[in-house]
């Protein structure tokens, strides 16, 4: 094969022969006529097929029953939603180019063959619904035999299979009475006009040859008289000018264009005939002679011979009306070509075709320039604003300056030109002209935002350490020391920098004048020990001071500095003898009692010792007096006069004109302004006296003199900067003389600072519009009514009196197209755009010599006043009429009419609700671009609420309210209630740190005063007593507070040796807690704020050593013990003997040791961090950035806070970050854009209108800021106006012209009626005056219809009416759920007959059904009435109430008639709703043996007394009555019942044996209690009882009423 592809291919198979149970045999064993084929042919299905082949789909078939398709299974009877069914449809494979089949192979080797089945629904037929019979006509004759129709419409066609429709119609005969004389038989019937007919040629009238040459002759004369006309006005119109000349040219040509004729109107007069015959009752047409009639009707009348619209070839295309090139995706622009009206549609022609097409095109990129693209910009963020956030608790505070943290700044956004946006140089004109703002619409996307948040720094207050101890007298300057002055400093230093530098700060150094100054000095270390004299081991002896040299700061340096200073000398000491008395050393100095002296305080320090053993006797040096043991000494002998240096605050930096500037790198010039330069500070530097003031310079240190003048950076001048003006806002058009006002704008980009240039005061301007007046709009205007036309002569010459011109024609009449303001334009423009064409024909009247002639009615004359007296109308003879008898009649032709003058009463009342609560408005400019920013806006207080005034006459009609003498509105004031923010009280002061030694915590806190209402800002979380607190860590000092002791007491000797003075004796010593300061304790406190586990023994037991013992000093400190702590390490402390021991003598243990045992006496240090604090704010700050803090403690290992000291000596690495930043969200209040203009009116009339405005949210609520309020919307009423419009009155009978029956006409009015838009009012007529500003149009349709054709019949004619208007749209619905078959809506024509005699005759009623869009689903349901007798009336009704025929299920139909076979006759019997005999009420049935009713007794009646019965007190059983009325009297009603104990068959009742039973029960249970009533009781035995009393428990459960 030549190719591999397509047909001509071969597939095989192998076949075998096979045994009937299945096993393999030989070919021969089998039919070989019947064997089947091992190959055949194949097309091979290539890649490239698939272009050439593709499945057709054929149209899915009938939907087919299920059933239908299943044997055996059979259908329901009674159908609920529908039936389930299979519809197939042809598939199959085609090759594209041609559609020849193709094998399947083909195509299902691309995609998989489509479905040939899919289930579909089977709808329940749904029968023909018809609406009830209207009521019976009158009879179609009033004399002799005649038909009464009755008839009814289609509500719903049938579908689906559904009963066709019934008879619309039902007649009956009727017969008013017999006919006097002969019946009239005949009738005159005109037919209807045939088509219109142009007059015969003028061959066919030539015949008439002398008059037409008299006609030429006449035309001859004609045409002269014409000549001589001509050079009248040749000769007129050598006076004018050629430009007056031209301009009357062009006007005839264009009157000639617009005149019947011309250009557009192709208009021509012929003739239309119609049949007029005599008609026999039974339809037959007879003789004219016999239908008896004084003047046959008109048989031809004028008409306009037909012509279609004619129009010209299309157009090019105009231009794509997007003339730029910006995105191929984006907004496409549009193309247009049109075509004109070269004949317009005359006489019913056929309608002109649409005049302009329209197709999108789009430009090419290259060919057109690229678009103008605009993109927002934005100016300079304003200043951040901190007060907008406070609540109205914070603004009412006062101060509102200083104010920082988060705020939030304000910009104004604006469209500029894409290409122009940023520019470089601001100064050049093109890009000013790109920063000018344009129309916000045109930039696209959402606009940049005009709020955010911002942070103004806090700034940081400067914080100094405590003053320092006062250091030395020292020389001013240690460098010059010739002037013998002197100083004595403290110092402090600064803690923490603040923001604006240290010019801010306190002073950091104050100075005492003292004498003696020096720069150096020796500082004595310690004294060695007391060295006795002459080598001695005890007695008089020295101590050697250990020195090193320091300055006036404290700090150690060179010995070779203190070479002009003293060197302290050596101490005097004595070493006691073993006999001598023993001193303890010297206590240190106390701290000075006063920093400085004055007259009446000087300092002084104090010093003690203590006797640690007596003397022994004799031979010993003895102990001294009392006095002795403690020494005093003057100290802080300088003045109480401290000095300082005060500074005032830096100056405003200004320029430095002392020298050219040499900082270029930060000069930047514009213009003629310097700017970034390098200025000068100057402050005020004076000495102060402390608690004195200013004194003269001298007094201070010269050297310690702060600067008065620093240089400075002068901050870049900045100018306003603002963009050119906007263009000048739109001109609406305007038509009148009205002035409208246009506005422009510029926007501040940039605000002034550091003395740059002020912004502008003008920012925008407006003048008065100066366009022209435009009237935008087009109107038809109408040209005078040509003559009238009649049939031409040819047609009329037959008739009688056709040789006077007079009767019916037509007249002709050019329209032309206008605009509003009075301009020509093209006829096209007025198809398209106005109001439909103005008919250009009318039938006209020629009047005969014999007619009245009459002028057209005047207007009535006007009324003086209301209600009082007569209006008038007038019209008056005209031509030959005034002398003609006849038409001076005034009974038939009346020349005036009276009428009484109106009665115009007006009401006033108010109608609908109160409007919306709206606060005044401030001045508002408009139509102004760019977007404005919300700022604080008036959201409550007194504003207005409004209610629409409306007004009727006195008959119920709304008119203008201004009739009612009112401006349309009742005003009321009204509140709108502020919103109240939540109000805390002030924050308490915090409390004192939780612990005395380390880390704890501090508190404060507010509590809630006022709640928020009316959508104020809401409150923080409190706690369960309205609370909030703040908790921040903090850390006291541990030396903060430290004990302080007095000497110990002299021993007091419990075991006194009376020779030597010794034994066993107790110390005392005060022990007092203070607060430990730079100096020194200062002051005593309570003792709990000491460390109690610190506190020293107040109180000692010892012995007192005897003479000649070792005395040692009191023991050392214990030695730390070694890191880490271990029972294996030991610590030590030790004693120095103070006297030696006499012979034989030892002293004690000069050192002690113990082992180290964890958190006893050797413990661990580590650090401890605390939680973080809540995020501090400045006190001048709402929220934004602030700073949370932690604090670090050293903690011993058994848990407790020590000193930092501890664990700085341990040298533990402290790792932390102690402050961190954090935020503070920041309460922004929800922040509303203005409100928009007032809608238009959503109804231009009637009741129901009402003006809209919004608002949006600029920028949501944040935090604890105030929500944003519900309302974003608002309304008021409209001023109320009537809604006018035109509308048809009904249609007038037919009448056919001069006949009694045949084609007619029918008419019909359209008057201007007035309603209030509610429709639950009746529209009324108004004067047409009151409509002029309404368009003529009915209901939307501008077509006016006034007239139409329309059959009377004749007698004895069966006809149909007309086409009811269509039915509401309705769905195929089961239990008011859709099927989805889509809506349906019908109408229909009923039949009606006149004469019994022709009803065979008769047309068949017609039905018409539409789809339609929309619809509602209605259910039937049977309903039925009460039973009367033994029927009911039943009927089917649909959902919405009305009463139909159909629609209802028959096999559900409610039984309508129950009457008993054999009938009841019996007395007081009657038909049961079983259909059986029964009796009335108050008679029982008594039945035959064989079930039938044989008699109606009386049932006896018990009667019981009610509280209304007068003879309450008897009791009686009366036989029922039967004559008298059933119904009980009122007071007895619900009293009375019957006791039937037999039934139908005269057995007793099963009940009656209950009761009986019942009965039986109940005396035997009353026999039954009285035996045991009556019994006696037997005595009880008595018990054993613990007369011990119960203890009486009782439960508590908390209350505390227990």
């Amino acid at each position: 094969m030549g190719s591999e592809c397509g047909p001509g291919g071969s597939q095989s198979r192998a076949v075998w022969c096979a045994h009937s149970e299945g096993w393999t045999t030989l070919h021969t064993n089998c039919d070989q006529t019947e064997r089947p084929d091992n190959q055949q042919s194949c097309f091979r299905v290539c890649d490239w097929h698939k272009d050439l082949y593709e499945w057709q789909l054929g149209a899915w078939n009938q939907c087919v029953p299920v059933m239908m398709r299943s044997a055996g299974v059979q259908r329901p009877t009674v159908c609920t939603k529908g039936e389930e069914g299979i519809q197939t449809r042809e598939v199959g494979c085609v090759q594209k180019s041609d559609g020849e089949p193709a094998e399947d192979v083909i195509c299902e080797y691309f995609e998989p063959k489509p479905r040939q089945e899919q289930a579909c629904l089977i709808p329940c037929p749904r029968d023909c619904v018809v609406s009830e019979f209207s009521p019976w006509t009158s009879c179609s004759k009033t004399c002799g035999i005649g038909l009464r129709n009755r008839i009814r419409f289609v509500l719903a066609p049938p579908l689906f299979g559904g009963s066709a429709c019934p008879n619309l119609t039902e007649f009956q005969t009727c017969q008013p009475g017999l006919c006097e004389g002969e019946e009239n038989l005949y009738s005159l019937r005109v037919g209807p006009w045939g088509s219109c007919s142009v007059p015969l040629p003028r061959i066919a009238r030539q015949a008439d040859r002398p008059k037409r040459q008299k006609k030429v002759k006449n035309k001859a004369k004609k045409e002269k008289m014409r000549e001589k006309g001509k050079g009248r006005l040749r000769e007129k119109g050598k006076t004018k000018d050629p430009e007056t000349r031209e301009l009357i040219k062009k006007k005839r040509n264009k009157n000639r264009q617009n005149r019947p004729g011309g250009k557009f109107w192709d208009l021509q007069v012929g003739y239309q005939t119609r049949e007029v015959t005599c008609v026999h009752k039974r339809g037959t047409i007879e003789a004219l002679s016999l239908c008896s009639q004084e003047m046959l009707p008109v048989t031809f009348q004028a008409c306009v011979i037909p012509r279609d619209c004619d129009v010209t070839e299309w157009s090019g295309w105009s231009a794509c009306s997007k003339q730029c090139y910006y995105n191929p995706n984006g907004a496409k622009g549009e193309r247009s070509r049109n075509r004109k009206v070269s004949q317009f549609p005359i006489g019913g022609g056929v309608e002109c075709p649409e005049l302009e097409e329209k197709e999108p095109c789009s430009p090419q990129d290259g060919v057109v320039p690229p678009c103008t693209v605009y993109t927002w910009k934005t100016t300079e963020w304003t200043e951040c604003r901190v007060d907008m956030l406070l609540s109205q608790q914070d603004r009412r505070r006062g101060n509102l300056t200083g104010l920082c943290g988060g705020g939030i700044q304000t910009r104004e956004v604006y469209c500029v030109q894409a290409s122009a946006v940023a520019p470089s140089n601001l100064s050049s004109l093109r890009s000013r002209e790109g920063l000018r703002p344009v129309d916000s619409e045109l930039c696209l996307g959402v606009p940049p935002n005009t709020t955010q948040l911002c942070h103004i720094s806090c700034p940081v207050e400067c914080e100094v350490s405590l003053w320092s101890a006062w250091g030395p007298c020292t020389y001013e300057n240690c460098q010059d020391q010739t002037n013998n002055k002197g100083f004595k400093l403290r110092k402090r230093r600064i803690i923490n920098e603040p923001t604006d530098g240290t010019g801010n700060c306190p002073h950091l150094v104050e100075a005492i004048p003292c004498e003696d100054p020096s720069c150096f000095e020796w500082l004595v270390v310690k004294l060695e020990e007391c060295v006795p004299d002459n080598e001695k081991e005890c007695g008089p002896g020295t101590q050697i001071p250990q020195v090193q040299c320091i300055n006036s700061d404290g700090e150690k340096v060179g010995k070779q500095l203190c070479r002009d200073a003293i060197l302290p000398m050596p101490t005097i000491c004595e070493v006691p003898c073993s006999k001598d008395c023993a001193l303890s050393p010297w206590t240190p100095w106390s701290f000075c009692s006063h920093t400085c002296s004055g007259k009446n305080t000087e300092g002084k320090q104090t010093r003690v010792r203590s006797i640690l053993a007596h003397n022994a006797g004799e031979g010993g040096l003895q102990c001294p007096n009392v006095s002795a043991l403690q020494e005093m000494r003057n100290c802080n002998e300088h003045p109480c006069t401290v000095y300082h240096w005060q500074t005032g605050p830096w100056g405003q930096c200004i320029e430095d004109s002392s020298g050219p500037n040499t900082n270029t790198s930060l000069g930047r010039t514009r213009g003629d302004d310097i700017s970034c330069s390098v200025g000068m500070q100057t402050r005020k530097v004076i000495c102060v006296r402390v608690n004195v003031g200013q004194v003269p310079p001298k007094k201070c240190p010269e050297s310690l003199r702060p600067d008065t003048v620093r240089p400075c950076l002068l901050p870049c001048k900045r100018d306003c900067t603002v963009t050119p003006y906007s263009d000048w806002s739109f001109c609406p058009p305007v038509c009148g003389k009205t002035k409208s006002k246009q506005y422009r704008k510029r926007m501040i980009i940039q605000l002034p600072a550091n003395g740059g240039q002020d912004c502008p005061e003008i920012l925008s301007q407006e003048r008065e519009c100066e366009a022209p007046s435009v009237c935008h709009g087009y109107r038809w205007k109408t040209h005078k009514w040509r003559r009238c036309q009649l049939v031409p002569w040819s047609v009329r010459q037959d008739t009688p009196g056709a040789q006077e011109t007079c009767g019916s024609g037509i007249q002709f009449r050019a329209v032309s197209c206008r605009k509003l303001d009075g301009g020509q334009a093209d006829v096209e423009v007025c198809l398209k755009l106005a109001s439909p064409m103005p008919p250009l024909t009318q039938l006209c009247h020629l009047p005969c010599q014999d007619d009245c002639q009459l002028s057209s009615w005047s207007k009535f004359s006007t009324c003086t006043a209301d209600c009082v007296g007569v209006r008038t109308r007038k019209r008056i003879l005209i031509g030959k009429s005034k002398k003609r008898d006849q038409c001076k009649n005034n009974q038939m032709y009346p020349l005036s009419e009276m009428q009484y003058c109106p009665c115009n009463k007006y009401n006033a009342q108010p109608v609908g609700n109160w409007s919306d609560c709206i606060l005044p408005e401030g001045s508002r400019m408009e139509s102004q671009p760019g977007v404005r920013v919300q700022g604080d806006m008036k959201e409550c207080g007194q504003g207005y609420r409004y209610q629409a005034m409306v007004c009727y006459d006195q008959d119920n009609r709304i008119v203008e309210t201004s009739r009612c003498n009112s401006h349309g509105y009742i005003e009321e004031a009204c509140i709108t209630p502020c919103p109240s923010d939540c109000k805390l009280s002030e924050w308490s002061n915090w409390s004192r740190c939780s612990k005395s030694c380390g880390s704890g915590v501090k508190v404060r806190s507010k509590w809630l005063r006022e709640k928020p209402y009316n959508g104020g800002r809401p409150c923080p979380k409190l706690d369960h007593v309205n609370q909030v607190y703040e908790v921040v860590p903090c850390v006291s000092d541990c030396g903060q507070y430290v004990w302080v002791t007095e000497p110990w007491s002299v021993w007091k000797v419990s075991s006194v040796d009376l020779k030597s003075n010794c034994g066993e004796g107790v110390q005392t010593r005060k022990i007092r807690c203070m607060l430990n300061t730079i100096d020194g304790p200062s002051e005593q406190v309570e003792d709990y704020l000491c460390d109690p586990e610190e506190m020293p023994l107040g109180a000692r037991n010892s012995r007192l050593p005897c003479p000649e013992d070792c005395v040692l000093s009191d023991w050392g400190a214990w030695s730390a013990c070694p890191l880490p702590c271990s029972e294996n390490s030991t610590r030590v402390r030790v004693a120095f003997p103070l006297r030696k021991p006499g012979k034989e003598k030892k002293c004690p243990p000069t050192k002690e040791a113990e082992s180290c045992k964890i958190n006893r006496n050797c413990f661990h240090y580590s650090y401890n961090i605390t939680d973080w604090s809540t995020c501090q704010l400045s006190d001048r700050a709402v929220c934004g950035y602030g700073l949370k803090t932690r604090m670090l403690d050293c903690v011993r290992s058994d848990g407790k806070s020590v000193d930092l000291s501890f664990c700085k000596e341990l040298g533990l690495e402290r790792k932390w970050q102690m402050n961190a930043s954090c935020v503070v969200e920041c309460p922004v209040n929800c922040q509303l854009s203005e409100w928009s203009p007032w809608s238009e009116c959503t109804h231009t009339c009637g009741l129901a209108g009402t003006l809209f405005r919004t608002r949006t949210v600029i920028q949501a609520p944040q935090g604890d800021g105030r929500p944003c309020p519900s309302q974003m919307k608002q309304w008021k009423p409209c001023l109320l106006k009537p809604c006018y419009s035109w509308r048809y009155s009904a249609w007038s009978d037919c009448k056919s012209d001069g006949a009694r029956c045949g084609e007619g006409m029918r008419f019909r009015n359209v008057s201007c009626f007035v309603s209030d838009g509610s429709g639950q009012q009746d529209s009324s007529v108004v004067d047409e005056e009151l409509c002029g500003d309404v368009e003529l149009s009915v209901n939307g349709d501008r077509q006016i219809i006034l007239q139409e054709l329309c059959t009377v019949p004749c007698p004895g004619d069966c006809y149909l009416t007309e086409w009811t208007v269509w039915s509401p749209c309705q769905l195929s619905c089961v239990s008011g759920d859709d099927l989805g078959f889509g809506s349906i809506q019908v109408r229909s024509r009923a039949v009606v007959a006149q004469d019994p005699e022709n009803l065979l005759e008769c047309p068949e009623q017609e039905l018409e059904a539409r789809p339609c869009a929309g619809g509602q689903c209605f259910e039937y349901k049977w309903r039925t009435g009460t039973w009367r007798g033994s029927s009911r009336h039943v009927w089917c009704q649909r959902s919405d109430g009305l009463n139909v025929t159909g629609g209802c299920l028959a096999a559900a139909k409610p039984l309508a008639d129950r009457s008993c076979d054999p009938p009841c006759t019996k007395p007081w019997s009657l038909c049961t709703e079983a259909g059986v005999c029964g009796c009335e009420e108050g008679y029982t049935e008594v039945m035959t043996s064989d079930g039938v009713l044989d008699q109606c007794t009386v049932i006896p009646v018990l009667e019981i007394p009610t509280a209304s019965d007068t003879k309450a007190d008897v009791k009686t059983i009366r036989a029922y009555n039967p004559i008298q009325p059933a119904a009980s009297a009122p007071g007895r009603a619900g009293r009375t019942w019957f006791l039937q104990p037999f039934g139908p068959d005269g057995t007793l009742k099963t009940w009656v044996y209950g009761v009986a039973a019942g009965v039986f029960v109940l005396l035997v249970f009353i026999i039954s209690m009285t035996y045991l009533a009556c019994k006696k009781p037997k005595k009880p035995q008595r018990r054993q009882m613990n007369n011990r009393l119960k203890p009486l428990t009782l439960a508590y459960d908390g209350d505390a009423d227990m």
